[in-house]
């Protein structure tokens, strides 16, 4: 059984990514608090309390567990919560001392990045992308501090994968959405077109995010890794239909007023406005769920860290 350090595990997605990964590895979650010690988590579940953003904690956390593999979700996790410096330091520096501690532990690295890198949402105006579907080489032009510290974690995963020889995934989910408690699916959301419109309607279930770690954390720590060490790649990670069950286009053009000369998209597709293919084609992964079955859905949140 592998060992695989989950930063950021006790928060809203990341408890969803370590009660999944908890099904096959040894988990060691490091957050910045301890849940306190009448917690009783599951048996291949411990817990460690740090600040990822100070350097010597991080690299002390990480060098005491040694993992197999290490998967940082720890971020503040949007902008306009916390002063601009606070949210771009914090997600940058904590980035940069845990992928540094993955690299001198020869631990290949999978992390949340967010499809903020791309710029959409908080872009004033928010312009059309370049392209339909968004492939993952589209240009990043964040304008605001959350995406700018998801573009320099990027960069961050490439460089320590080109220093020190690990493999490096950065997942770009959308907006992450809880079984039975779909926020993209309450009143205001879908009957303010505007309300969306910031990132296309995209958005993902938490389940299908935890399913692309697990695999692409088990993929890395494979005798064959798609992606080999040395390398980073970044993945999108949305559903498959946008959020108000409208055909694509059709939204666009009422939103926007036309659509990219680049247009892959069908008339009549009610389908996310960013591709997966590559998460597909590197992992085997697809999106499972839809807001139609899963907005209502009666599944239990994991409660792995809850006294």
């Amino acid at each position: 059984m592998a060992t695989v350090l989950v930063t950021g595990g006790r928060g809203a997605s990341g408890r969803w990514v370590v009660d999944r990964l908890a099904d096959e590895h040894a988990v060691v979650v490091v957050d910045r608090e301890h849940p306190g010690l009448g917690v009783d988590p599951a048996p291949s579940v411990s817990f460690r309390a740090a600040d990822l953003a100070e350097r010597g904690e991080a690299l002390d956390a990480v060098s005491a567990v040694d993992p197999d593999a290490v998967v940082h979700w720890a971020a503040i996790p949007v902008a306009g919560t916390h002063p601009e410096g606070r949210v771009f330091g914090t997600n940058a520096l904590a980035a940069h001392n845990v992928l540094t501690a993955a690299g001198r532990a020869d631990a290949p690295v999978v992390q949340a990045s967010s499809d903020g890198a791309y710029g959409f949402f908080f872009a004033d105006p928010t312009s059309l992308p370049d392209e339909l579907p968004v492939t993952e080489a589209h240009p990043l032009r964040p304008e605001d501090p959350y995406g700018l510290s998801k573009v320099a974690a990027e960069e961050t995963a490439a460089a320590i994968a080109r220093r020190d020889g690990i493999s490096a995934v950065s997942i770009r989910p959308s907006w992450i959405q809880y079984p039975g408690a779909y926020a993209c699916r309450e009143a205001g959301y879908v009957e303010d077109l505007a309300a969306g419109a910031g990132n296309f309607w995209s958005y993902v279930d938490a389940r299908d995010v935890a399913d692309l770690v697990a695999v692409a954390v088990d993929d890395l720590l494979g005798d064959d890794p798609a992606v080999e060490p040395g390398r980073h790649e970044a993945v999108n990670c949305v559903a498959a239909d946008n959020a108000l069950g409208r055909p694509l286009l059709d939204l666009l053009r009422e939103a926007y007023g036309g659509v990219p000369d680049e247009c892959a998209v069908a008339e009549g597709d009610d389908r996310s406005a960013y591709s997966v293919a590559k998460a597909e084609a590197l992992f085997g992964w697809e999106p499972d769920h839809s807001w139609r079955e899963a907005a209502e859905a009666d599944v239990a949140e994991p409660t792995l860290f809850d006294a």
